[in-house]
């Protein structure tokens, strides 16, 4: 049983600043650098990777929409190629930063709407694959299990690896319960880890209408932008631990 913990990080924007990444690079083992699209600024992506590199903590490009304003979380209708090439833009200037400060992006995860979308979406998740592709064929994308983006970067001999989310509801279906509605977001840190623990050993989850939903994932996602996401982090790797788990980077 091993698994990668990852959250979303460097999520701050200028003077407003956004979550504890120095306390979360301790606890995870891979972070989702925001990339100044849905949030992030580079003096903020400078530090959150110099950070990750001081503790081995593997850095991954979160790429998003172009949407300040409501922080990646609105579905927008972009052209593929400019799709492509936003995406593109996004994951060079934060692998760039990184190989400044001695380490690199070692794998992509859209955020918020557009990681949603392409889950289902088959022109944007090809949009998506294709800027990995002309990047770094060889970078995996993080999604949910099930999401046509397994096929769409399989075609393009682009890997992909699944991650389930421990502080998220689910749908019946295996996916995730929109943040409009109530209870999507978890923030019990006992239920958080007791579903990370279940998801890495037992390979299910219990979705919002109490149904047994199978889960295969090799990386859990904590969110880093709750106002209890150290707490909800420390919880999950410590139950994961206390479980036998073996944490390490996918990538």
């Amino acid at each position: 049983m091993v698994i990668d913990l990852n959250a979303d990080l460097g999520e701050g924007f200028g003077i407003w600043r956004l979550g504890d990444d120095t306390a979360l690079l301790d606890i995870v083992t891979s972070a989702n650098v925001a990339c100044g699209f849905h949030a992030g600024d580079p003096v903020t992506i400078r530090r959150t990777c110099a950070a990750a590199v001081d503790r081995g903590v593997t850095i991954g490009a979160q790429v998003s929409y172009r949407d300040l304003a409501h922080f990646g979380r609105r579905e927008m209708e972009v052209e593929p190629e400019e799709l492509c090439a936003e995406v593109l833009y996004q994951l060079a200037a934060v692998d760039g930063i990184a190989r400044a400060m001695g380490g690199r992006v070692s794998y992509v995860k859209p955020h918020g709407a557009l990681y949603n979308r392409i889950c289902r979406d088959r022109e944007q998740a090809a949009a998506v694959i294709d800027a990995v592709a002309d990047y770094d064929p060889s970078l995996p994308v993080l999604t949910l299990p099930g999401s046509v983006v397994h096929e769409v970067a399989a075609a393009e001999g682009v890997p992909t690896v699944s991650e389930a989310f421990a502080d998220r509801a689910y749908t019946s279906a295996g996916a995730l319960v929109s943040r409009r509605e109530p209870g999507a977001v978890i923030h019990d840190p006992e239920a958080v880890s007791s579903r990370a623990v279940r998801m890495a050993v037992e390979h299910t989850v219990t979705s919002a209408d109490g149904r047994q939903v199978p889960v295969s994932a090799r990386s859990i996602c904590v969110h880093g932008d709750t106002p209890d996401a150290v707490s909800l982090a420390r919880a999950v790797r410590d139950g994961l631990l206390e479980a036998g788990v073996v944490l390490q980077a996918f990538a």
